[in-house]
């Protein structure tokens, strides 16, 4: 078995995936106690993979990696993205929530044979293109740090003074990023994520992202050519939402797509009983109550039924949940359920979450899902078993 490091885990979507992949935790760590509670809970359940998980509630710059008895083949994890997100408040290196640090901390100290860190797409944006080079340039040589007092574009220039000379001495990671769409690799939301996987140079390891999976196209074709959506879901022509310029764009497709279709949130929460219009049934199901409040108004319409999902989010100022809400075919919304929003998020049905509905969102609004984590994961694990 692989041992792996998770840090940052939050409600653990990432290091579920990674343990899913054929990695055994060596250290499983975050600061937040609700994230942490959410966790032992589950452990405390013997669910699988978590129970198997050493927890370590704390702070991880306060953590002596040196703990961590024998050698370590991965090193995960989402750095907090607030500073990167595109509904936060933009400060990248300035913010001191900004634990990119840390997690280049563990590369050097830790020495992994490779690496996966995952944060929000915002992090490409392009006022934050040197900062992104930047954690590049010091993944890829860890060794290399910042002299005291240094400031962080002085020590951009010594790592690309260091990078161009061409050397092969020292620690040295071979990176690669990439932004994913879960929504590609049969994730029920379209959720972009940036992913930056390294391997330690003396692997000669070469690898590429996994390909993706599902297509946008592959469902158009399946709801508006063939039909196969609505007669495996049961959905009467009658019922059905107008095609519009979907069915337009599925018109346009010359042959059937190879690939799956996305998965939509009818195709992840079907089986669920209605929380609002059918309370009774729905008390059978973890976590699966109806939540009142939810409205619709400029730019927080809802996921339709019939989609993927729009980004689950956490929110960082006011209340968190103007996005995730559903939208059913008549116009009208109500929020998702926890239930509902870990199917999206792809996490065990049986897993539960610690905290009020406003805590338990903001921990699936940061998580990675699941079922992306696993695919990136076992690709990099495949290629640490062949070398």
């Amino acid at each position: 078995m692989m041992r792996s490091v998770e840090l940052f885990v939050g409600a653990g979507g990432l290091g579920i995936g990674v343990s899913q992949a054929g990695f055994r935790p060596a250290a499983v760590m975050d600061w937040d106690r609700w994230a942490c509670d959410t966790l032992r809970e589950n452990k405390e359940r013997g669910l699988d993979p978590i129970a198997h998980w050493p927890i370590h509630e704390g702070d991880v710059r306060q953590f002596d990696f040196g703990t961590v008895d024998g050698s370590v083949d991965l090193v995960t994890g989402g750095p907090p993205c607030q500073p990167f997100s595109m509904g936060g408040r933009h400060r990248a290196f300035l913010d001191s929530r900004d634990m990119f640090p840390q997690a280049i901390r563990a590369v050097r100290e830790l020495r992994p044979r490779a690496f996966i860190f995952e944060n929000v797409k915002g992090l490409t944006r392009s006022s934050f293109a040197n900062y992104l080079e930047y954690v590049r340039l010091q993944l890829t040589y860890p060794d290399l740090v910042a002299k005291r007092d240094e400031e962080w574009l002085a020590h951009l220039a010594r790592l690309e003074d260091h990078h161009t000379k061409g050397t092969e001495k020292g620690l040295r990671y071979r990176v690669v990023m990439r932004v994913l769409n879960s929504a590609n690799y049969g994730v029920p939301q379209r959720r972009e994520r940036v992913f930056l996987v390294g391997f330690r140079a003396d692997t000669g390891i070469e690898w590429h992202f996994p390909k993706p999976t599902h297509s946008r196209d592959a469902l158009l074709w399946s709801q508006w050519r063939d039909e196969v959506y609505w007669d495996l879901h049961r959905v009467a022509r009658k019922n059905r939402p107008e095609g519009g310029a979907a069915e337009a764009r599925a018109l346009k497709i010359a042959d059937r797509p190879l690939d799956e279709p996305w998965l939509t949130v009818r195709d992840a929460i079907s089986d669920l009983p209605d929380p609002e219009h059918a309370p009774g049934t729905a008390r059978g199901f973890h976590d699966h109550r109806f939540q009142p409040g939810a409205r619709s108004y400029a730019g927080h319409t809802g996921s339709p039924l019939d989609e993927p999902a729009k980004t689950l989010k956490a929110g960082v100022h006011g209340v968190p949940g103007g996005e995730n809400m559903l939208r059913r075919p008549d116009g009208s919304v109500r929020y998702f359920t926890i239930r509902e929003s870990a199917r999206l998020q792809t996490f065990p049905d049986d897993m539960v979450f610690h905290g009020s509905w406003t805590e338990t969102m903001r921990q699936l609004g940061n998580a990675v899902p699941c079922q992306l984590a696993r695919i990136v994961a076992s690709g990099v694990r495949d290629k640490l078993s062949a070398a």
